[in-house]
């Protein structure tokens, strides 16, 4: 097994894209920073590539496993075809050495297998922090009831949007019980200047947003749904992130992808209701 780090995010996107395209909607979070690594135009925050650990196991057969790190988030993994190979498992690890790995993102099977291997050799231990199943749509149900109309959200939002992100972030975060009250406005105006989140108005008052995150070749990440706690059981979240789908199916992408909390069975049956399909499980384990 051959162990390689690379420093040029092109060689490192060219290196693997074709290999993660052969599970896009699994591998939604790899493609994506790739691409943004790739095309250059984004650098803030975690995004400029000269911070990543980019790196591959090789043998005869060629690439078996793909690794990217995007400081401060977790270490995020793929085994070629989902094949876990020890020997290459192990082989990351030696290279990994001297690096502080806080965490891995990926396939449940893969996070599972690498964190015990990781953690037996520093020891240290892990955690769960986010039990996820991923999904992808290819169909709107044409079943589901719709209500008001969804638009970007914008700067006229800045009234009510900070608190919706720092509500939402409060409510996927494991052990979370406080939100943030917002003092900067910077980090949400760079959110909206993305513009790729949208809201529901009914009536003209917003009660549910969602948005798009990563946009791949054929497919494109459905995310950041949040409905404040005195809208919710009306249909608005469900109505919500099946007009933003179907519009990113109108725009010419095959496949909708999203990640959901096992946790909440909630958020789970409104997918699937939508015309979600689950593709596989996908865990977020912490080292301590």
């Amino acid at each position: 097994m051959k162990f390689k780090l690379y420093t040029d995010v092109h060689e490192f996107y060219y290196d693997t894209y074709d290999l993660l395209m052969r599970h896009e909607s699994q591998n939604m979070i790899l493609l994506g920073n790739i691409i943004i690594g790739h095309e250059g135009k984004d650098k803030t925050d975690w995004r400029d590539p000269a911070k990543w650990l980019m790196a591959t196991v090789s043998n005869e057969k060629g690439i078996q496993l793909t690794a990217l790190m995007t400081p401060p988030h977790n270490i995020t993994l793929y085994a070629t075809d989902n094949i876990i190979d020890p020997e290459a498992i192990n082989c990351l690890i030696d290279g990994l050495e001297g690096y502080d790995i806080p965490g891995v993102l990926t396939e449940k099977n893969l996070a599972e297998y690498f964190a015990r291997e990781y953690t037996a050799r520093k020891g240290l231990t892990y955690k769960v922090t986010m039990d996820q199943r991923i999904y992808e749509l290819t169909e709107v149900n044409p079943e589901v009831k719709q209500f008001g109309k969804v638009r970007l959200l914008d700067e006229r939002d800045m009234y009510f949007f900070p608190y919706w992100a720092e509500a939402f972030y409060a409510a996927s975060s494991y052990g979370k019980t406080e939100m943030n009250i917002p003092q900067d406005g910077e980090a949400y105006l760079y959110r909206l200047s993305t513009r790729k989140l949208y809201v529901l108005e009914v009536d003209g008052i917003p009660v549910s947003m969602a948005g798009y995150t990563r946009e791949l070749q054929t497919a494109i990440g459905v995310a950041f749904v949040y409905t404040p706690p005195y809208f919710r059981g009306r249909g608005y979240a469900t109505s919500c992130v099946a007009q933003i789908s179907q519009m990113a199916l109108d725009k010419g992408y095959t496949r909708c992808v999203l990640y959901t909390d096992l946790l909440n069975p909630t958020s789970n049956s409104i997918y699937q209701k939508i015309g979600y399909k689950p593709v596989c499980d996908s865990l977020m384990l912490k080292f301590e």
